[in-house]
């Protein structure tokens, strides 16, 4: 029992004394003395402001090209992802039906020009007393009338009988109403064969639509028919992009409104190019801001030759504006962004003051300063996280703090978190 109790008294003793040492080991390291930071000044920079947004690619124009007639595709010219000009045939549907049917219709208007004394299509009535058979009833009842004035005068000389005046009579009236319904019926044959034309240039046009070509340059983006398919009117056939320029849809905050302007021009970047810089334009800003986002539509059009953007792409654009400000600037290492507020730690007699601060834009490797600061302040720029209100430090340079570091504690940084704009 005694053995037992000399054992927990060691161990008890063994504790005490640990404790005692990991307590005065924290005590000296508090009073190692002050903390050694890197700083730099708040100044004022004249700045060219910069809309930053981000946004997705789209094809400057995309169609659906659609069958505009029935019949069995008879052949597919091209693929995913082909390069088409316009007027380059998709696809060519079966024209035997079509072919047919102009005939018969080609041949309807030929009778009716005929009858009307035309030779061609493009041939006119000017005046319908030309034509054939108005020609033949004005004649007619020419006969008719001089036959009827003859016999007239017979009578009245008492020299002709009246039943040959009343019977010349009768016939002068018939070819007048023939010829009356003669210049109706030509006039109705004239209209006739212009409603002929538009059915054989509505079969012509049924004809040239077995024929599906390409309505602009650009690229394949779906093939949606095979040879041998039958397709009525409105299957579609193939998706078409024109790829070149291309448009980036942006979403603009709506104060940045004022400094957005048509024809700025604009730095686009891309994950998948990030050590390359496209240049585009804007070339349309939506007239309305959406209320439930607080931004309007900008597009901004970027030329593309090589083919190397592709629509769908998610991209970031910075848009120059004429707007010049004088600006607050500091490294963007010196505010820290902790506990939902971006914090700034400003030196005064080698004693730290930690202020919330209200950041605007970031410039390269600065950020702009709203609130918080004033032009001239020492801040630091490194050891943020252990530097509050109150801390003691040394200031030195880069080359002195990087030989005085302490190594780092395991999954701790030096570094501070990434300032967020205030809203």
């Amino acid at each position: 029992m005694a053995s037992s109790r000399s054992i927990l008294a060691l161990i008890g003793l063994t504790i005490i004394v640990s404790a005692c040492q990991k307590q005065q080991e924290a005590k000296k390291k508090q009073d190692s003395g002050p903390i050694p930071v890197e700083t730099a000044r708040v100044t004022t920079r004249h700045l060219q402001r910069i809309v930053d947004s981000v946004g997705t690619l789209f094809p400057y124009d995309e169609v659906i090209v659609s069958a505009e007639i029935e019949g069995k595709v008879e052949k597919v010219e091209f693929d995913l992802g082909d390069n088409v000009k316009q007027g380059d045939v998709l696809v060519r549907i079966s024209d035997e039906e079509q072919r047919y049917l102009l005939l018969q219709n080609e041949a309807q208007l030929r009778m009716s020009l005929e009858r009307l004394g035309l030779k061609s299509e493009k041939d006119r009535v000017k005046d319908i007393r030309d034509t054939p058979e108005v020609r033949r009833a004005a004649a007619d009842l020419r006969a008719a009338e001089q036959r009827f004035q003859r016999l007239r005068n017979l009578v009245d000389q008492k020299i002709g009988a009246q039943a040959d005046l009343d019977q010349a009579s009768a016939q002068f009236q018939a070819a007048q109403a023939s010829h009356d319904s003669t210049v109706n019926q030509t006039r109705n044959l004239v209209q006739e064969v212009e409603r002929f034309k538009a059915i054989v240039e509505l079969q012509r046009k049924k004809l040239r639509d077995t024929t599906v070509r390409a309505p602009f340059p650009g690229s394949v983006k779906e093939r949606l028919v095979t040879t041998g398919q039958y397709v009525r009117a409105n299957t579609p056939l193939f998706t078409l992009v024109k790829i070149n320029p291309l448009r980036l849809r942006l979403e603009v905050p709506e104060r940045l409104a004022p400094w957005t302007k048509v024809n700025q021009t604009a730095e686009v970047t891309l994950e998948a190019f990030q050590d390359r810089i496209f240049r585009g334009r804007v070339w349309r800003i939506a007239p309305v801001v959406d209320q439930t986002k607080r931004t309007f539509v900008v597009e901004v059009l970027i030329d593309n030759p090589e083919g190397l953007l592709k629509p769908g792409s998610y991209a970031r654009a910075k848009l120059t504006t004429e707007k010049m400000d004088d600006v607050k600037i500091v490294p963007a290492k010196a505010v820290q962004y902790i506990l939902g507020a971006n914090k700034a730690y400003v030196i005064k007699n080698d004693t730290i003051d930690a202020r919330e601060v209200k950041v605007g834009d970031r410039v390269n490797q600065d950020l702009e300063i709203l609130e918080g600061l004033s032009e001239g302040d020492l801040v630091a720029t490194s050891q943020l996280i252990r530097l509050d209100t109150g801390s003691k430090v040394r200031i030195v340079e880069a080359q002195e703090k990087h030989s005085e570091k302490l190594p780092a504690k395991s999954g701790q940084a030096d570094q501070p978190s990434e300032a967020k704009p205030s809203e």
